[in-house]
This record gives structure tokens, sequence and C-alpha cells, in this order.
């Protein structure tokens, strides 16, 4: 249950988050961010806090070489895995491994890491994970040519997904990865 929003814009990649945390019927507002910035890479996470710490606290993160959505689907991937086994974290079913879903934003590229570790890029360039997810993407699209900063788009997203959601709630958090410059 959450919302996390990203959006690319000029180069600049922005993820924005609610601060739920919900289990079954009960919500509390979490003060820990599921949005971060950690080394060359912004991240927002659903799933589990576990899941989110493990990403922050413990992920030994690749140099982002050579073709970016290549690495992104195998160094980077095997990276995670390696992380969340370490961690406990990662499901192992039928000899299939699971892990959780999340956005990840780097060299002025946004995907969605699935709990499959499928890697995704939308063509629209922006992206929501979590119960708001439909919400907030229809808010993006509604935002998409009418002169709104991505900050602002990114919190109308959250906040749309807070009105129709009940797995959401603010305080939102929105950061800027810039884009890299030369």
């Amino acid at each position: 249950m959450t919302a996390i929003v990203g959006l690319v814009e000029a180069g600049a990649v922005y993820i924005g988050g609610d601060s739920a945390g919900v289990s079954g019927m009960s919500l509390t507002v979490r003060a820990d961010a599921k949005v971060f910035r950690k080394g060359p890479y912004l991240f927002g996470f659903t799933t589990s806090f576990r899941m989110g710490q493990l990403i922050r606290y413990s992920l030994m993160l690749p140099k982002p070489a050579g073709d970016l959505d290549a690495f992104m689907s195998t160094t980077f991937i095997d990276a995670l895995r390696d992380c969340l086994k370490a961690g406990g974290w990662a499901a192992k079913e039928n000899d299939r491994e699971e892990g959780g879903t999340f956005l990840v934003g780097v060299k002025g590229q946004l995907y969605a890491i699935y709990d499959d570790y499928q890697v995704a890029k939308a063509a629209d360039g922006f992206a929501a994970v979590g119960c708001g997810e439909p919400i907030a993407l229809g808010a993006l699209h509604a935002t998409a040519h009418i002169g709104l900063e991505p900050k602002r788009r990114v919190l109308s997203a959250l906040e749309a997904a807070e009105r129709f959601s009940a797995g959401v709630r603010g305080p939102f958090l929105c950061l800027k990865l810039p884009a890299k410059k030369g």
C-alpha cells in the first residue's frame, strides 16, 4: 500500500512518495521516508519497509556503465538480488525468486523494478507503483501539457492518490536527481 511517483523532465528525475505504513486495516504515518538518494541513484519503494531499508543501507550499488538498460537488467539486478537474499527478504518458490517493487532513477532515466526483478522503462517518461498507481498515472497524464513544474506534477499525482486510495497518506516527499552536466 503506497504511492510512489516518478517523472523525467529535461534529463532530471523526480521521485515522490507518501508516508503510509499499512498492515491490514491499520495505517501508520511513518517518519522513515520511502524516497531517498543513494550515490548516483534516486529510489522510491513500495512492498515493504524492510526491503527499502535493505536497499537504502545494505545494497552495494554498482557504478552505472555502458548501455544503461542492459546494465540495469543485469549488473544492477544481480546486486539487488544478492542484497535481498543476504538480508532475508527475497522469497523463492518453485525455483523462482521474488523481491519487491520500486522506482529508481539514474543518469536521467526512470526505471520501475517489479517483484519478479523485471526492469521496466515507460515510454511516457513517468511511472508509478503501489496501490495508488492507477490514480497517480491518470494525474500525471492529465497534467502532461498544462505547464506545471515537474515537482508540482509529482505532488499533484500523490495528492490525487491520497484522495482516492485508502492506502496512501501524506506527508509527501519529492526528491530530484539533477540532470547530468556534460
